[in-house]
Protein backbone atom coordinates (compact mmCIF):
# COMPACT_ATOMS: atom_id res chain seq x y z
CA UNK A 1 0.00 0.00 0.00
CA UNK A 2 1.55 3.42 -0.80
CA UNK A 3 2.38 5.67 2.07
CA UNK A 4 -0.28 8.34 1.12
CA UNK A 5 -3.10 5.91 0.87
CA UNK A 6 -1.93 4.52 4.24
CA UNK A 7 -1.83 8.36 6.03
CA UNK A 8 -5.26 8.69 4.29
CA UNK A 9 -6.97 5.63 6.19
CA UNK A 10 -6.24 7.70 9.46
CA UNK A 11 -6.64 11.16 8.12
CA UNK A 12 -10.21 13.38 9.89
CA UNK A 13 -12.17 14.61 7.51
CA UNK A 14 -13.95 11.58 5.98
CA UNK A 15 -15.06 10.33 9.30
CA UNK A 16 -16.14 13.83 10.67
CA UNK A 17 -18.26 13.79 8.13
CA UNK A 18 -19.69 10.53 8.54
CA UNK A 19 -20.46 11.04 11.83
CA UNK A 20 -21.46 14.66 12.02
CA UNK A 21 -18.72 15.51 14.18
CA UNK A 22 -17.24 18.57 14.33
CA UNK A 23 -13.68 19.39 15.81
CA UNK A 24 -15.51 20.84 18.97
CA UNK A 25 -17.53 17.82 19.34
CA UNK A 26 -14.47 15.71 18.64
CA UNK A 27 -13.11 16.90 22.41
CA UNK A 28 -14.94 14.13 25.10
CA UNK A 29 -16.49 15.17 28.52
CA UNK A 30 -15.57 13.24 30.94
CA UNK A 31 -19.00 11.88 31.42
CA UNK A 32 -19.31 10.17 28.33
CA UNK A 33 -17.13 7.51 27.40
CA UNK A 34 -17.50 6.58 23.45
CA UNK A 35 -16.98 3.19 22.32
CA UNK A 36 -16.21 1.54 18.71
CA UNK A 37 -16.91 -1.68 17.51
CA UNK A 38 -17.81 -3.92 14.67
CA UNK A 39 -20.65 -6.07 14.29
CA UNK A 40 -18.21 -9.15 14.92
CA UNK A 41 -16.66 -7.43 18.18
CA UNK A 42 -18.02 -10.38 20.19
CA UNK A 43 -17.56 -9.32 23.79
CA UNK A 44 -18.13 -5.86 22.95
CA UNK A 45 -21.80 -6.73 21.27
CA UNK A 46 -22.23 -8.70 24.14
CA UNK A 47 -21.70 -6.30 26.78
CA UNK A 48 -23.90 -4.16 24.99
CA UNK A 49 -26.34 -5.93 24.17
CA UNK A 50 -26.89 -6.90 28.44
CA UNK A 51 -26.47 -3.78 29.50
CA UNK A 52 -23.70 -4.60 31.93
CA UNK A 53 -21.16 -2.10 30.83
CA UNK A 54 -23.34 0.86 31.43
CA UNK A 55 -24.62 -0.20 35.14
CA UNK A 56 -21.17 -0.91 36.05
CA UNK A 57 -20.41 2.86 34.57
CA UNK A 58 -23.31 4.76 35.83
CA UNK A 59 -22.12 3.73 39.33
CA UNK A 60 -18.98 6.32 38.36
CA UNK A 61 -21.06 8.78 36.89
CA UNK A 62 -20.15 7.93 33.19
CA UNK A 63 -23.01 7.48 30.20
CA UNK A 64 -21.87 4.99 27.38
CA UNK A 65 -22.47 5.95 23.68
CA UNK A 66 -21.93 3.10 21.18
CA UNK A 67 -20.53 3.34 17.39
CA UNK A 68 -20.69 0.65 14.97
CA UNK A 69 -17.83 0.80 12.07
CA UNK A 70 -17.81 -2.01 9.12
CA UNK A 71 -13.66 -2.81 9.58
CA UNK A 72 -11.38 -2.04 11.96
CA UNK A 73 -9.06 0.70 9.71
CA UNK A 74 -11.49 2.92 10.12
CA UNK A 75 -12.65 2.01 13.61
CA UNK A 76 -8.93 3.06 14.43
CA UNK A 77 -8.48 6.12 12.38
CA UNK A 78 -11.84 7.24 14.57
CA UNK A 79 -9.80 6.17 17.49
CA UNK A 80 -6.91 7.88 16.36
CA UNK A 81 -8.50 11.49 15.72
CA UNK A 82 -10.57 11.74 19.05
CA UNK A 83 -14.00 10.72 17.76
CA UNK A 84 -14.37 7.34 20.01
CA UNK A 85 -12.31 7.02 23.23
CA UNK A 86 -11.90 2.82 23.04
CA UNK A 87 -11.72 0.14 20.73
CA UNK A 88 -13.80 -2.89 20.99
CA UNK A 89 -11.14 -5.55 19.89
CA UNK A 90 -9.40 -5.47 16.22
CA UNK A 91 -7.01 -7.97 14.42
CA UNK A 92 -3.12 -7.46 15.97
CA UNK A 93 -2.31 -6.00 12.36
CA UNK A 94 -4.37 -2.91 12.23
CA UNK A 95 -2.75 -1.55 15.25
CA UNK A 96 0.61 -2.11 13.44
CA UNK A 97 -0.97 -0.09 10.88
CA UNK A 98 -1.85 2.64 13.09
CA UNK A 99 1.27 2.83 14.76
CA UNK A 100 3.19 3.47 11.09
CA UNK A 101 0.60 5.84 10.44
CA UNK A 102 1.88 7.78 13.52
CA UNK A 103 -1.60 7.39 15.49
CA UNK A 104 -1.66 8.23 18.93
CA UNK A 105 -3.04 4.43 20.91
CA UNK A 106 -2.69 2.90 23.93
CA UNK A 107 -2.76 -1.12 23.90
CA UNK A 108 -5.29 -1.96 27.07
CA UNK A 109 -5.89 -5.07 26.82
CA UNK A 110 -5.58 -8.00 24.57
CA UNK A 111 -7.21 -11.58 23.60
CA UNK A 112 -4.81 -14.70 24.00
CA UNK A 113 -4.15 -16.45 20.45
CA UNK A 114 -6.39 -17.90 18.64
CA UNK A 115 -4.77 -19.79 15.58
CA UNK A 116 -7.83 -21.68 14.94
CA UNK A 117 -10.20 -18.87 14.18
CA UNK A 118 -8.81 -18.30 10.67
CA UNK A 119 -7.26 -20.10 7.67
CA UNK A 120 -6.89 -20.11 4.12
CA UNK A 121 -9.68 -21.96 2.24
CA UNK A 122 -10.14 -23.77 -1.35
CA UNK A 123 -12.76 -25.37 -2.68
CA UNK A 124 -13.41 -29.16 -1.59
CA UNK A 125 -11.99 -29.98 -5.43
CA UNK A 126 -9.28 -27.47 -6.21
CA UNK A 127 -6.46 -28.66 -7.90
CA UNK A 128 -4.76 -26.42 -5.70
CA UNK A 129 -2.86 -28.94 -2.70
CA UNK A 130 -0.15 -26.96 -1.49
CA UNK A 131 1.11 -23.73 -0.98
CA UNK A 132 3.40 -23.67 -4.23
CA UNK A 133 0.32 -24.56 -6.14
CA UNK A 134 -0.86 -20.95 -4.67
CA UNK A 135 1.94 -19.26 -7.58
CA UNK A 136 0.16 -17.29 -10.39
CA UNK A 137 -3.14 -17.85 -8.34
CA UNK A 138 -6.41 -15.31 -7.28
CA UNK A 139 -6.44 -14.75 -3.57
CA UNK A 140 -8.91 -13.02 -1.82
CA UNK A 141 -7.53 -11.14 1.15
CA UNK A 142 -8.58 -8.42 3.17
CA UNK A 143 -6.14 -5.51 3.27
CA UNK A 144 -4.41 -4.62 7.00
CA UNK A 145 -6.58 -7.24 8.78
CA UNK A 146 -4.80 -10.48 10.75
CA UNK A 147 -5.91 -12.61 7.32
CA UNK A 148 -3.25 -10.58 5.48
CA UNK A 149 -0.14 -11.64 7.79
CA UNK A 150 -1.70 -15.09 7.90
CA UNK A 151 -0.93 -15.05 3.56
CA UNK A 152 2.44 -13.45 3.65
CA UNK A 153 3.27 -16.05 6.38
CA UNK A 154 1.88 -18.90 4.76
CA UNK A 155 3.14 -17.46 1.00
CA UNK A 156 7.38 -17.80 2.98
CA UNK A 157 6.58 -20.65 4.17
CA UNK A 158 5.66 -22.18 0.39
CA UNK A 159 8.77 -20.66 -1.13
CA UNK A 160 6.75 -18.03 -2.81
CA UNK A 161 6.95 -14.43 -2.57
CA UNK A 162 4.08 -11.93 -2.39
CA UNK A 163 4.67 -10.97 -6.05
CA UNK A 164 3.96 -14.39 -7.33
CA UNK A 165 0.24 -14.55 -6.52
CA UNK A 166 -2.25 -12.39 -7.40
CA UNK A 167 -3.99 -10.75 -4.23
CA UNK A 168 -7.51 -10.02 -4.65
CA UNK A 169 -7.93 -7.15 -2.11
CA UNK A 170 -11.84 -7.54 -0.94
CA UNK A 171 -13.89 -6.63 2.28
CA UNK A 172 -14.09 -10.27 4.09
CA UNK A 173 -18.10 -10.34 2.85
CA UNK A 174 -17.09 -9.61 -0.80
CA UNK A 175 -14.34 -12.58 -0.11
CA UNK A 176 -16.86 -14.65 0.74
CA UNK A 177 -19.00 -14.15 -2.40
CA UNK A 178 -15.95 -13.90 -4.85
CA UNK A 179 -15.02 -17.70 -3.51
CA UNK A 180 -18.54 -18.90 -3.65
CA UNK A 181 -19.08 -17.87 -6.89
CA UNK A 182 -15.10 -19.06 -8.06
CA UNK A 183 -14.27 -15.67 -8.64
CA UNK A 184 -10.92 -16.25 -7.15
CA UNK A 185 -8.64 -19.36 -6.41
CA UNK A 186 -8.32 -19.28 -2.87
CA UNK A 187 -9.94 -17.42 0.47
CA UNK A 188 -8.56 -16.23 3.70
CA UNK A 189 -11.13 -16.11 5.90
CA UNK A 190 -11.56 -15.85 9.75
CA UNK A 191 -14.73 -16.06 12.27
CA UNK A 192 -17.29 -16.29 11.61
CA UNK A 193 -16.92 -16.17 8.33
CA UNK A 194 -14.73 -18.97 8.58
CA UNK A 195 -17.20 -20.97 10.25
CA UNK A 196 -20.24 -19.70 8.06
CA UNK A 197 -18.20 -20.65 4.74
CA UNK A 198 -17.19 -24.14 5.80
CA UNK A 199 -20.73 -25.08 7.01
CA UNK A 200 -22.75 -23.87 3.89
CA UNK A 201 -19.75 -25.35 1.09
CA UNK A 202 -17.81 -27.66 0.18
CA UNK A 203 -14.03 -26.26 1.38
CA UNK A 204 -10.88 -27.54 2.26
CA UNK A 205 -8.28 -25.72 4.32
CA UNK A 206 -4.84 -25.04 2.84
CA UNK A 207 -2.96 -23.77 5.67
CA UNK A 208 -4.36 -23.08 8.97
CA UNK A 209 -2.52 -20.38 11.32
CA UNK A 210 -0.91 -22.56 13.66
CA UNK A 211 2.55 -22.21 13.85
CA UNK A 212 2.71 -19.31 11.05
CA UNK A 213 0.09 -16.69 13.20
CA UNK A 214 -0.82 -16.37 17.00
CA UNK A 215 -3.78 -14.25 15.86
CA UNK A 216 -4.49 -12.33 18.97
CA UNK A 217 -7.06 -9.56 19.24
CA UNK A 218 -6.32 -6.66 20.63
CA UNK A 219 -8.47 -3.62 22.88
CA UNK A 220 -7.56 0.17 21.89
CA UNK A 221 -7.86 3.82 23.74
CA UNK A 222 -6.81 7.09 22.57
CA UNK A 223 -3.45 7.74 25.13
CA UNK A 224 -5.06 10.80 26.13
CA UNK A 225 -8.03 9.04 27.42
CA UNK A 226 -5.96 6.19 28.48
CA UNK A 227 -3.77 8.67 30.92
CA UNK A 228 -7.07 10.62 32.50
CA UNK A 229 -9.67 8.00 32.64
CA UNK A 230 -7.66 4.73 34.21
CA UNK A 231 -10.86 3.41 36.50
CA UNK A 232 -13.15 3.64 33.60
CA UNK A 233 -10.62 1.49 31.37
CA UNK A 234 -10.56 -0.74 34.92
CA UNK A 235 -14.02 -1.33 34.92
CA UNK A 236 -14.14 -2.16 31.07
CA UNK A 237 -11.25 -4.65 31.28
CA UNK A 238 -13.04 -6.24 34.08
CA UNK A 239 -16.52 -6.51 32.20
CA UNK A 240 -14.53 -7.86 29.18
CA UNK A 241 -12.90 -10.10 31.23
CA UNK A 242 -15.90 -11.76 32.85
CA UNK A 243 -18.20 -11.87 29.13
CA UNK A 244 -15.14 -13.73 27.67
CA UNK A 245 -14.97 -16.11 30.64
CA UNK A 246 -18.91 -16.44 30.65
CA UNK A 247 -19.24 -16.81 26.76
CA UNK A 248 -16.80 -19.94 27.16
CA UNK A 249 -19.02 -21.43 29.75
CA UNK A 250 -22.65 -20.56 27.78
CA UNK A 251 -21.13 -21.59 24.10
CA UNK A 252 -24.90 -22.50 23.41
CA UNK A 253 -26.60 -19.45 25.06
CA UNK A 254 -24.25 -17.59 23.97
CA UNK A 255 -24.98 -18.69 19.98
CA UNK A 256 -28.46 -17.76 20.26
CA UNK A 257 -27.88 -14.53 21.49
CA UNK A 258 -25.32 -13.69 19.31
CA UNK A 259 -26.54 -15.48 16.04
CA UNK A 260 -29.41 -12.51 15.54
CA UNK A 261 -26.92 -9.56 16.14
CA UNK A 262 -24.69 -11.20 13.56
CA UNK A 263 -27.06 -10.94 10.93
CA UNK A 264 -29.15 -14.16 11.57
CA UNK A 265 -26.39 -16.90 11.79
CA UNK A 266 -27.07 -20.35 12.51
CA UNK A 267 -26.12 -20.78 16.38
CA UNK A 268 -24.57 -23.95 15.41
CA UNK A 269 -22.41 -21.94 13.11
CA UNK A 270 -21.97 -19.69 15.94
CA UNK A 271 -20.78 -22.41 18.70
CA UNK A 272 -17.93 -23.14 16.21
CA UNK A 273 -16.78 -20.12 15.56
CA UNK A 274 -16.26 -18.89 19.01
CA UNK A 275 -15.15 -22.34 19.58
CA UNK A 276 -11.99 -21.74 18.16
CA UNK A 277 -11.88 -17.99 19.74
CA UNK A 278 -10.24 -18.06 23.34
CA UNK A 279 -11.64 -14.93 24.72
CA UNK A 280 -8.97 -15.25 27.09
CA UNK A 281 -9.09 -11.71 28.07
CA UNK A 282 -4.99 -10.12 29.45
CA UNK A 283 -3.42 -7.13 30.10
CA UNK A 284 -0.72 -6.42 27.45
CA UNK A 285 2.57 -6.24 28.36
CA UNK A 286 5.53 -5.29 26.31
CA UNK A 287 7.22 -8.49 25.98
CA UNK A 288 4.17 -10.14 24.67
CA UNK A 289 4.07 -7.71 21.69
CA UNK A 290 6.93 -9.72 20.18
CA UNK A 291 4.18 -10.71 17.04
CA UNK A 292 3.64 -7.45 16.52
CA UNK A 293 6.75 -7.04 15.70
CA UNK A 294 7.30 -9.91 13.02
CA UNK A 295 4.01 -8.42 11.47
CA UNK A 296 5.38 -5.17 11.46
CA UNK A 297 8.51 -6.36 9.67
CA UNK A 298 6.52 -8.41 7.41
CA UNK A 299 4.47 -5.83 6.17
CA UNK A 300 7.26 -3.12 5.43
CA UNK A 301 8.97 -5.82 4.07
CA UNK A 302 5.88 -5.84 1.11
CA UNK A 303 6.22 -2.03 1.50
CA UNK A 304 2.58 -1.97 2.72
CA UNK A 305 3.64 0.26 5.60
CA UNK A 306 5.79 3.60 4.53
CA UNK A 307 8.48 2.74 7.34
CA UNK A 308 9.85 0.26 9.82
CA UNK A 309 8.21 0.44 13.23
CA UNK A 310 9.47 -0.42 16.85
CA UNK A 311 6.33 -2.58 18.04
CA UNK A 312 7.39 -1.77 21.56
CA UNK A 313 7.56 1.76 21.14
CA UNK A 314 4.04 2.63 22.61
CA UNK A 315 1.70 3.06 25.52
CA UNK A 316 0.87 -0.16 27.25
CA UNK A 317 -2.07 0.41 30.35
CA UNK A 318 -2.43 -2.06 32.69
CA UNK A 319 -4.43 -2.68 35.56
CA UNK A 320 -3.34 -1.26 38.68
CA UNK A 321 -0.86 1.24 36.45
Amino acid sequence: MPANRLIRFFGAAALCTAFGLSASTAAHAESLLRIGYQKSSTLMVLLKQQGTLEKQLAGQGVRVSWHEFASGQPLLEALNVGNVDLSADVADTVPVFAQAAGGNLTYFASESASPDAQAILVGQDSPIKSLADLKGKTVAVTKAAGAHYLLLAALQKGGLKFNEIQPAYLTIADGRAAFENNKVDAWVAWEPFLSAAQQHQPTRVLEGSEGLAAYKRYYLAGTDYAKANPAILKTVFDDLAQAGKWVKANPAEAAKTLGPLWGNLDPAVVEQANARRTYDVQPVTREGLAEQQKIADAFFGERLIPKKIDAVDVEVWAPGS
